[in-house]
Parts: C-alpha cells; structure tokens; sequence
C-alpha cells in the first residue's frame, strides 16, 4: 500500500490519537517511526524483541510455536547451528538454548533486533550475527563446514542459491521452512539431488482465508 509521508498536521493528529487510546505501541511509516509512545517488544520463545518499524513474524502464535518446535526438536543436538534469512530470530533464539547459533540476514534493523535481544537474554548459547544477501551472495561449503545442523526460512522467491551451495556441503541436518510450496519443492529438490533425504513436511494453514501455507521441512545428510 502507497502512503505518503504525513505532514506535520498529520503528524499531530497521530500524536493525539495515540495519546487518546491505550494498547498501540508505535506508528511507522516506510520505516520512519510517527509516534511511538513504548518500545514494541514481541516474546519470542521466552526472548524479549523490540521489533523495527516493518519487521517479519509469523502470522500466529499457535502455528509460529508449533513449526519452531519442528525445527528445534530437528536440530536440538547439533552444536553449532547456522540459520539463514534469520529475520527478528524467530528460529535462533529458539534454538540457542541448546546451541551455538550464527544468524545470517539481509535487513539490518532485523538483524541488530536479535543481535540486542541475544545480548540481554539469559541461558542462551553464543550468538553471532552476519549481514549478508544470501540471494546473491550464498554461504559456500567452506563456509558451512563448522556447522552441523542448519535452519533456512527464505522469502517467497526461495534460496535456489543457497540450497546449491548447501547441496556441496557436509551438514547432517537442515530444517527448511517456507511460506511457498512452489519454491520450497524445487529447494528441497536440489537438495535430495545432493544426498539428502527427506524425513517429513509438514503444512500450516496459518493464512486464513487465503489459499497459502506455510510448510517445514526436515532433512538429514
């Protein structure tokens, strides 16, 4: 949706309006926070987030709990865990309370959320972060090689690239996690061609009212 940047008029208008009701955190507009009487801040596994102006969730909390538990029950025993297109760390910060976790992502405001969050956060393993364009830049066996378990949850479009490079790679276990089963087929496709096998998919019908789903799919080298 195109929206203009308001000016001041309707900047104070805002203002007012967010002064008058209770229960909004923040208005923002591409970006730019309006008003922001507190700090949104979303519990992710038992995590504190403040969440930047635009960021990525899951659409529910039921459906969000249920595939993180797919994915950390997957790759619970893995020491050293890389999670791709890792957003606020919907998957990371879940799943550094039993591993080492380095969180890959693209948006800068999405990535110093979680690197904040990890940083406060007690009874969590180490965190590190990498801001990379894993779409034009994926991470290369080399890279790859001191991990041996692996979470990705790409956009729409999926992680062709990455999923060629992960192909090369000896990591026992990922966990893909996709919102289009279109590219999540081709994904999981070329990684079977690798030398994985698919243990299981599992669909979440966590858009309602609309025809798509989310999907979560777990392989083993």
């Amino acid at each position: 949706m195109d929206m203009k940047k308001p000016d001041p008029k309707k900047r104070q208008a805002a203002t007012d309006i967010m002064l008058r009701e209770k229960g909004i955190a923040r208005i923002s507009i591409e970006g730019e926070v309006i008003v922001e009487p507190q700090k949104p801040v979303l519990d992710v596994g038992g995590v504190a987030v403040v969440l930047p102006p635009g960021s990525f969730t899951q659409a529910t909390i039921r459906a969000e709990e249920a595939m993180a538990n797919l994915v950390t029950g997957h790759l619970g025993k893995s020491k050293r865990v890389a999670d791709l297109f890792c957003g606020i760390g919907t998957f990371a910060l879940r799943l550094a309370k039993k591993s080492a976790v380095h969180a890959v992502e693209f948006d800068a405001p999405a990535l110093a959320a979680l690197d904040h969050a990890a940083r406060h956060a007690q009874g969590l393993k180490p965190v590190s972060i990498e801001r990379r364009d894993l779409s034009r830049r994926p991470m290369q066996p080399l890279d790859l090689k001191t991990f041996d378990g692996l979470c990705f949850d790409p956009p729409r479009a999926g992680a062709e690239q990455q999923c060629r490079e992960l192909a090369k790679s000896k990591v026992q276990k990922i966990a893909a996690v996709s919102c289009n089963p279109t590219t999540l087929a081709r994904d999981l496709r070329i990684l079977i061609d690798g030398g994985y096998k698919l243990k299981s998919v599992s669909p979440f019908d966590q858009f309602l009212w609309s025809s798509h789903v989310e999907a979560v799919a777990l392989l083993e080298r």
